[in-house]
């Protein structure tokens, strides 16, 4: 049988005996701070996280709806669910859509505007006469109209009645477990019909009108908008053909008054204008104002003639003829002017070199007297001239003048009486122009009234529509996807916001306020190997013949298929959650400001089952790991589970060694410690079970035996039971 004090054989033939209790030594030294997990030299003790947390932001709701989206997705399906429910019983209704264009009336159109007494379209048109068309559609009369020719085609017939009264209505009926309601008038049962489902409405911006009728019945929807329609544009050619021949008759009576009216007036002027003596042109001008016109304008030619001429000849009395442009352009003149200029341009070149009586000079000189002579004649001659135009331009003026002023004695004499004449005349123009315009827009409304056109086009006529219009199943859907959705949300944020534990990184800095070491992620736990699956591997006595031993480090490594979380950081070395105990220890490390690391961890959590064991084990194995000696202690005297995971066949532990009497003594920690298959860890397993641990913490055993662990091993990391329920890991913290 194997030595109670131990469960595995030390590896390459070593002994089994208990690890012998070693002389005091000093405790290891503190890491350095380039420890090669990548960790800057201040990371301790709360580093990483802010002093004040602000609250939840919108990536922790995310991590709140990832970690509840089955709650979430429940709540969506049944609000999925609920919308079926509400939309399945409901009748489906079809809708039918026609669209008719109210055009404007073309007012030159063989002058329509003056054929009726109302303004037709106007640039207002689609401001004003839009809104009033959709009224006139939604008027009683109208629909009164439309239900006489819904009955004419046979939709008051009993077969063709409508209900609307819903799928479990009908099946209530149809199993006589609800009876028939009574059937009302079928004039009046299609009115309320088409009274709560005929909507109208103009598109904006357009002159489209849109007709829409909801009904069970698809074919009587469509049938209602397209005699509806109808109805309306025989309306409007009816009213247009009343309201044209109401004007026609009445511009007949006018039009017989008009012309007496017209013939007496024409006489009347006539018998005034042989009595007055008046003489007219054929285009009822009087002649004698003709003639005054005409003197007036020739007596403004003169005036201006002479006034022309007396500025001419004032200008030749006061200076030489030549100033005036019409002299100047005298050939008679220039050239007596250039023979000068040459004889005087001669005369001078002699007198330079020859003396007066030379006979070429005196020659020259004789030759520019007679020049001088005839050119003093011909300006005596435009001056003469221009003399007599000015005295005939006085005289035709004066002649002017007189006989304007007889002639406007005359005009005025027959103005007196042309006031009359002109009262008369204008009398009758205005009989013939009223009789003419009258006589043509009779004319004109006759042919409006044969002319059946309309303004109301027809663009889409209503079809039967092939689906039902409501209930609309995938916008219901949609709503209870999404009503089920927010729902679901806004329950797992208010259940979340509700609950009070930690279950997020930063929950303590934000809810406690203070900082985290670290954060382990969720690992799945495997089953551990049974002891008998383990027994052949490591116990010589449980091999069968012929089979050799296997060191127990590579018996329970070479276990590929057991992977327990509380093992995890020796059986998983470069795994995640491996990595997160060994931040937790950096943390733990340089947790002090002064340098100095702590000795006595003690682990504890508030509930069972939250992973104090699993932080116990995989912190000493990290430990254990950087060279350190480390002792894990099984506190939990209640349900020690440590030496189940490194498989120790325990004979004596932690309360064995507490319920002794007197002081603690060197025999007494013969076979309590147990090596373990990691290397540098050691495990002081609990011992016999037992339920009155708490006075067995308070023994002064127990301080001396944590003294005496201290100053054998580097670190002691003490698992014990859930603080929320029992006082012991209050006492030994």
């Amino acid at each position: 049988m194997q030595p109670p004090h131990r469960q595995l054989p030390e590896p390459e033939g070593t002994s089994a005996a208990p690890a012998p209790a070693r002389p005091t030594r000093e405790p290891a030294p503190v890491p350095e701070r380039t420890y090669g997990y990548g960790y800057p030299a201040e990371y301790g003790y709360g580093y990483g996280y802010p002093e004040g947390a602000e609250g939840p932001t919108l990536l922790d709701y995310w991590h709140i709806l990832q970690r509840r989206r089955g709650t979430v997705a429940l709540i969506t399906i049944c609000g999925i669910i609920l919308a079926a429910l509400i939309t399945f019983p409901q009748t489906p209704i079809y809708q039918a859509v026609a669209r008719i264009e109210i055009q404007p009336l073309n007012p030159e159109f063989m002058n329509l505007r003056q054929v009726t007494p109302v303004q037709e379209g106007g640039p207002s048109f689609n401001d004003f006469d839009i809104r009033t068309q959709v009224k006139v559609l939604e008027s009683e009369t109208l629909r009164e109209r439309v239900v006489d020719r819904l009955l004419k085609q046979g939709w008051g017939k009993p077969e063709n009645e409508l209900e609307a009264t819903g799928r479990l209505g009908s099946w209530r009926r149809a199993l006589n477990l609800e009876p028939s309601p009574p059937r009302p008038d079928p004039r009046k049962r299609l009115l309320a019909v088409l009274k709560d489902n005929l909507k109208i409405k103009a598109v904006p911006n357009t002159r489209i009108v849109e007709l829409t009728v909801d009904s069970p019945d698809p074919k009587f929807a469509a049938a209602a908008a397209n005699a509806l329609v109808e109805e309306f544009i025989d309306e409007n050619l009816a009213a247009r053909w009343q309201m044209t021949q109401r004007t026609g008759e009445w511009l007949q009576r006018q039009l017989e008054e008009m012309k007496i009216k017209l013939e007496q007036s024409e006489e009347r002027l006539q018998r005034y204008a042989r009595e007055s003596g008046l003489l007219y042109t054929g285009e009822q001008t009087n002649v004698a104002e003709e003639k005054l016109r005409q003197l007036q304008e020739a007596l403004s030619k003169a005036q201006a003639d002479r006034v022309a001429k007396q500025s001419r000849y004032e200008l030749v009395r006061s200076s030489l003829p030549e100033a005036l442009p019409d002299v100047l352009d005298d050939a008679t003149l220039r050239q007596y002017q250039a023979k000068l200029t040459d004889l005087r341009r001669e005369e001078a070149r002699l007198a330079t070199t020859y003396t007066d009586d030379y006979p070429e000079l005196r020659r020259v000189r004789a030759q520019i007297h007679t020049i001088q002579q005839a050119l003093e004649r011909e300006r005596a001659t435009i001056l003469e001239r221009i003399r007599n135009e000015y005295e005939e331009a006085v005289r035709r003026e004066r002649l002017l003048e007189l006989a304007y002023r007889d002639q406007q004695k005359l005009v005025q004499e027959q103005a007196e009486r042309a006031v009359q004449y002109n009262i008369l005349k204008r009398e009758v123009d205005s009989n013939r122009q009223l009789y003419e315009m009258m006589l043509s827009r009779m004319k004109e409304a006759s042919v409006a009234s044969a002319l059946q056109a309309s303004n109301v086009r027809v663009v889409d006529p209503a079809r039967i529509p092939e689906r039902p219009y409501k209930p609309r199943w995938l916008l219901h859907l949609a709503l209870g996807l999404m009503f089920g959705g927010m729902v679901g949300v806004g329950w797992v944020i208010l259940r979340e916001r509700a609950d009070r534990s930690l279950q997020e990184p930063g929950d303590v800095a934000f809810w406690v306020n203070l900082p985290e070491l670290g954060v382990i992620p969720q690992a799945e736990r495997k089953s551990l190997p049974s002891k008998s699956s383990l027994a052949k591997a490591l116990l010589p006595g449980a091999r069968n013949k012929g089979e050799e031993a296997e060191e127990p480090s590579l018996a329970l490594a070479r276990r590929e298929d057991v992977d327990p979380v509380e093992l995890i950081t020796w059986k998983r070395g470069p795994s995640a959650v491996a990595e997160a105990f060994r931040s937790v220890l950096t943390s733990i490390l340089f947790s002090s400001e002064d340098g100095k690391r702590p000795r006595v961890l003690v682990l504890t959590s508030v509930s069972p089952g939250e992973g104090k064991t699993t932080v116990a084990t995989n912190l000493a194995i990290a430990l254990a790991e950087i060279n350190h000696r480390t002792l894990l202690i099984d506190a939990d005297l209640r349900k020690p589970r440590i030496h189940e995971l490194f498989e120790l066949d325990v004979q004596r532990g932690l309360a064995d060694v507490l319920n002794q009497r007197g002081e603690l003594r060197e025999g007494d920690l013969e076979g309590l410690v147990y090596e373990s298959p990691v290397e540098n860890l050691y495990v002081l397993p609990a011992g016999q079970a037992t339920h009155a641990s708490s006075s067995l913490l308070y023994s002064d055993r127990m301080v001396a035996l944590l003294e005496r662990m201290e100053r054998e091993f580097d670190m002691l990391i003490i698992d014990t039971p859930p603080v929320g329920s029992l006082p012991d890991a209050r006492i030994l913290g």
